[in-house]
C-alpha cells in the first residue's frame, strides 16, 4: 500500500453527502491526484494517505485512498495555508500571516496551548481570540470524532450531524449505544445505527437492537403525522426492520410497556401503541381544552350588540351574521374556535375582537406558529403578535435540560385573552405545551383554515377539536363583496369545492400560462420573475415574487429553480462575495431560507448603527437576504424580513437555503405579493386539492400558474387527504363525558 504525505493545494470535487472528493496533494517529492472518502478535508491541510495508484481512462493516474490521517502542518507555509483555509473562525488570509510572521512555526501551538499571546497581534482582541481557541478547539474533536466514525463508513455529512448533537462526547455516546443515533441525530436512520452496531459486535438479538427496532418504526410514523400506531402494523413494520420473529418483537413491546417507554390503548377493539410523548401531549391537550372550555367565564359589564354596532361605525365595517357570531362567542365561551377560508372576514373578526375586549381593558396575547405568520397577524392588527415559542419563552436553560420552555403550568401566561392564529400548522406536542401555560379563566381563541394543508409536525388538532363537536366553532363562510372581486379568493373556494377555477379573466389577478412540457414551465416562470412582472406592475423579483412548487426535485423543484433564479437575479460577480456550502452557492444579496428553528440564535436589530432591539431565536420558514460574507471570519451575515440581523458562522449554514423558489409546504403561514406556481407532473400524494389551495393562498395580489391543465385538473380532482392516525377527537369526548358525571 502507497503512502504520501502532502498538503491539500486543490478540492476538485466534493461530494458532501458522503465526503467521495478529488483533490491535488503537494508533497515534497510529486504532485498527486487523490481520489476517496475523506470527510472533514480543507484546502491547506497537511495530511497522510494510504492507498493504491490506479489509472482512470480519462484522467490518468490517481490515489484511490483507503485511509488518512491530519497531520499538523510543519512548516510555516503549511501553517497560513491551513489557518486562512476558513476552517478556523475568525482567521482570514490577513490575519493567518501575522500569526505565523510573529510565531512561526509554533503559531499552531500557541492557539491551542497558550492563545493570550494572540494580543501580542494587531487587530486580535481577547473577544476574537476566545472564537479562534474554540473554533480551532473544535476542529481539532471533529477530526478526532472522524477518524473514528470513518471506520464504520459514516459519511462526512452525517459525522458532522453526530458531532452537533454529541460535541467532545460523541466517540463514548457512540460506543455506549450506536442505536441511540437513529432516535437522537436527524436523518440517520435505523440501518446505519444497526450497521455500526453489528461492526462493533453487538448481538443481532440485542435487547438494545429489537427497543431501537421498534422505536424507529413508531417514529417513522410520526414524521408522517400519526400520533399513534396500530399493534399489527408496528409488528408488520418492526419485523421488516428487524429481521426477527414476532414473538421477539411482542416481548420487546412488553419490555417497552413495563419500562414506559411506549403506552398501549384498546379502544373498540383496535389496539393502538402510542410513544410516552404524544400520549402525554394528546392526554393534556385535550383534559386541558376541557377544563378551558367549561370554567365559569368572569362577566363582561359590556352591551354586546351596542358596542359591535359602535365599533362597526367607527371603523365603517359591517359584520356578517356568522362573525357578529363569532365576536359575542369570544366573551361568553373559555374556548372559541373561528375557521373559514380566504376573504370570509378572520382579521376583521378578530380585530373587532380586540376592540372590545379593549373597552373592558383586557390583556390581550396574540401569537401565531411561524415568524411569518406572527408577523402578518401583526400587520393586521397593528398589535404586537409574537411566535408560539417566544410566546412560552423557549430559550436554552444548561447543558443537563438543554431547551425548555419558560412558561408552563408553574408558571402560566399572565393574559386575559390569547388569540391564536394560523392553529392548522400547530401539532399536537405545541398545542400541549402551550396548553400547560394557560389557567382556566383565560379566554382561548383559536383561528385557522382547517382546509390548509396539516401541521407538519404529527397531529391534526384544528380538525380534531372542529371534529368533535365538543369546542364552539364559529364557521365564517360568507365572501365579503370586496373579496369577491379577487379571483384569487373566488378561485381558492371554487378549488376547495372541486370546481375548476376561473382562469385569464381580464384585469384580474389570477392567470394560467399553458406550457408543454417542464423545460418550457422553468424557461416561463424565469421570464415572468426576471422581466415581464417587473414589467406588468413593478413587482421587485426578490421581495415581491415568490415561486412556489410541490416538489424539491425535477426540473420545476425548488433545487433547480433557485439555482437558476438566482443566476439571473444575482448572478457571480467580483464586487458580490460568496461562500459555496456542498452544492449551494450563497452571494451577497441572495434570498434565503431558515429551514430549522434555533432558538439559540442571537438577533439584533439596529437603528442606523445603533441596537434598539435584541433577542435569540430564528424559526423554519423565516425569510431574509443575505447582507454581508466575511471569509477572514468565516460567517455571514442575514437580514430577516422583520429586521432582525442574525450572524451565521460558516459552519451553521446547513441551516439555509436558497428561497427564491420554496415548496408550498414551507410557505404556510406566508403571504406574498405575488405567487407562481408551476403545474407539472409529480406523484399523486404531491399533487393534490389542498395543497394547490394552500399555495394560492398565500398571494395577496396576484397568482401565475405555469404548466399544463390536464395537471391542473387532476390536483383539482385529486382529494386526497391522507389519514392521520389521531386520538384526540375520541379522546375530547371521554374527557368531556368525565366532567360532566362528577
Amino acid at each position: 500500500m502507497i503512502s504520501i504525505q502532502g498538503t491539500v493545494e486543490e478540492i476538485i470535487y466534493r461530494n458532501e453527502s458522503n465526503g467521495y472528493i478529488v483533490a491535488i496533494l503537494e508533497s515534497e517529492d510529486d504532485i498527486v491526484t487523490i481520489v476517496g472518502y475523506i470527510p472533514v478535508m480543507n484546502i491547506g491541510e497537511t495530511i497522510r494517505v494510504e492507498g493504491e495508484w490506479e489509472r482512470h481512462k480519462k484522467f490518468g493516474q490517481q490515489l484511490k485512498v483507503k485511509n488518512y490521517s491530519p497531520v499538523v502542518p510543519a512548516t510555516t507555509n503549511g501553517i497560513i495555508n491551513y489557518l486562512s483555509s476558513g476552517l478556523i473562525s475568525g482567521i482570514g488570509a490577513k490575519t493567518a500571516e501575522k500569526i505565523v510572521d510573529k510565531f512561526g512555526e509554533s503559531s499552531l501551538d500557541i492557539i491551542q496551548y497558550n492563545p493570550d499571546k494572540l494580543e501580542e497581534i494587531d487587530g486580535i482582541g481577547k473577544k476574537k481570540i476566545k472564537k479562534i481557541v474554540e473554533s480551532y478547539g473544535e476542529q481539532l474533536e471533529i477530526k478526532e470524532v472522524m477518524l473514528f466514525l470513518q471506520q464504520y463508513d459514516i459519511s462526512s455529512k452525517f459525522g458532522i450531524k453526530i458531532y452537533k448533537k454529541y460535541g467532545k462526547d460523541t466517540i463514548a455516546k457512540v460506543k455506549e449505544n450506536p442505536y441511540r443515533l437513529s432516535e437522537e441525530v436527524f436523518g440517520i436512520g435505523f440501518k446505519m445505527a444497526d450497521k455500526i452496531a453489528m461492526s462493533m459486535g453487538i448481538d443481532f438479538n440485542s435487547k438494545y437492537r429489537i427497543r431501537a427496532g421498534i422505536k424507529f418504526a413508531l417514529v417513522k410514523y410520526s414524521t408522517e403525522g400519526h400520533t399513534y400506531i396500530l399493534k399489527d402494523i408496528l409488528i408488520y413494520k418492526s419485523k421488516k426492520i428487524l429481521g426477527i420473529s414476532e414473538e421477539e418483537i411482542e416481548n420487546g413491546i412488553t419490555s417497552m410497556i413495563l419500562e414506559d417507554n411506549i403506552k398501549l390503548e384498546n379502544v373498540d377493539g383496535e389496539i393502538r401503541v402510542y410513544s410516552i410523548p404524544f400520549y402525554t401531549a394528546e392526554t393534556n391537550v385535550s383534559k386541558r381544552l376541557v377544563e378551558l372550555s367549561i370554567v365559569d367565564m368572569p362577566s363582561i359589564n359590556l352591551d354586546i350588540e351596542k358596542e359591535i354596532q359602535i365599533i362597526e361605525n367607527r371603523e365603517g365595517i359591517d359584520l356578517a351574521n356568522n362573525q357578529r357570531e363569532a365576536v359575542k362567542e369570544s366573551v361568553e365561551n373559555g374556548v372559541l374556535v373561528i375557521t373559514g377560508g380566504p376573504g370570509t372576514g378572520k382579521t376583521t373578526t378578530i380585530n373587532t375582537i380586540i376592540k372590545l375586549f379593549e373597552m373592558e381593558d383586557l390583556e390581550i396575547t396574540l401569537a401565531a406558529p411561524t415568524g411569518r405568520a406572527a408577523k402578518r397577524m401583526s400587520e393586521a392588527t397593528g398589535k404586537e403578535a409574537k411566535t408560539i415559542h417566544r410566546l412560552l419563552e423557549y430559550s436554552f436553560v444548561d447543558d443537563q435540560i438543554g431547551m425548555a420552555f419558560g412558561r408552563d403550568d408553574g408558571t402560566p401566561m399572565e393574559s386575559d385573552v390569547i388569540i391564536i392564529d394560523e392553529v392548522s400548522m400547530v401539532d399536537i406536542l405545541l398545542m400541549n405545551n402551550l396548553l400547560k401555560a394557560i389557567t382556566p379563566g383565560t379566554r382561548l381563541i383559536l383561528v385557522g383554515d382547517v382546509d390548509q394543508l396539516p401541521s407538519v409536525g404529527a397531529g391534526n388538532v384544528l380538525r380534531d377539536i372542529i371534529d368533535s363537536k365538543l369546542i364552539k366553532i364559529v364557521q365564517l363562510n360568507e365572501i365579503f363583496r370586496q373579496a369577491k372581486e379577487s379571483m384569487i379568493v373566488v378561485n381558492a373556494h371554487r378549488i376547495n369545492k372541486g370546481e375548476y377555477p376561473y382562469l385569464n379573466k381580464k384585469d384580474k389577478d389570477f392567470f394560467f400560462m399553458p406550457r408543454e412540457n417542464p423545460q418550457d414551465i422553468q424557461r416561463t416562470i424565469l421570464e415572468l420573475v426576471h422581466r415581464r412582472l417587473r414589467k406588468f406592475n413593478g413587482y421587485n423579483p426578490t421581495a415581491d415574487i415568490q415561486v412556489l412548487t410541490p416538489m424539491k426535485k425535477s426540473d420545476v423543484g425548488v433545487n433547480i429553480l433557485n439555482e437558476k433564479i438566482q443566476s439571473i437575479l444575482n448572478p457571480k460577480s467580483n464586487l458580490k462575495k460568496e461562500r459555496k456550502q456542498g452544492d449551494t452557492i450563497f452571494r451577497v444579496g441572495d434570498k434565503i431560507m431558515q429551514i430549522k428553528n434555533n432558538y439559540s440564535s442571537e438577533w439584533k436589530i439596529y437603528d442606523g448603527s445603533k441596537v434598539v432591539e435584541e433577542g435569540e431565536g430564528i424559526f423554519n420558514g423565516d425569510l431574509g437576504i443575505i447582507i454581508a460574507i466575511d471569509n477572514e471570519e468565516s460567517e455571514l451575515n442575514i437580514k430577516f424580513d422583520d429586521n432582525k440581523e442574525v450572524i451565521y458562522p460558516f459552519s451553521q449554514l446547513d441551516e439555509l437555503r436558497l428561497a427564491y423558489a420554496t415548496t408550498i409546504h414551507k410557505s404556510q403561514g406566508s403571504e406574498f405579493p405575488v405567487v407562481i406556481i408551476p403545474i407539472s407532473w409529480g406523484p399523486p400524494m404531491l399533487l393534490t386539492r389542498n395543497l394547490l389551495y394552500t399555495g394560492i393562498t398565500r398571494a395577496r395580489e396576484l397568482v401565475v400558474l405555469v404548466g399544463m391543465e390536464k395537471y391542473l385538473g387532476a390536483m383539482i380532482s385529486n382529494n386526497r387527504i391522507t389519514k392521520r392516525y389521531s386520538g384526540l377527537s375520541r379522546r375530547l369526548k371521554d374527557v368531556f363525558d368525565l366532567y360532566m358525571r362528577r
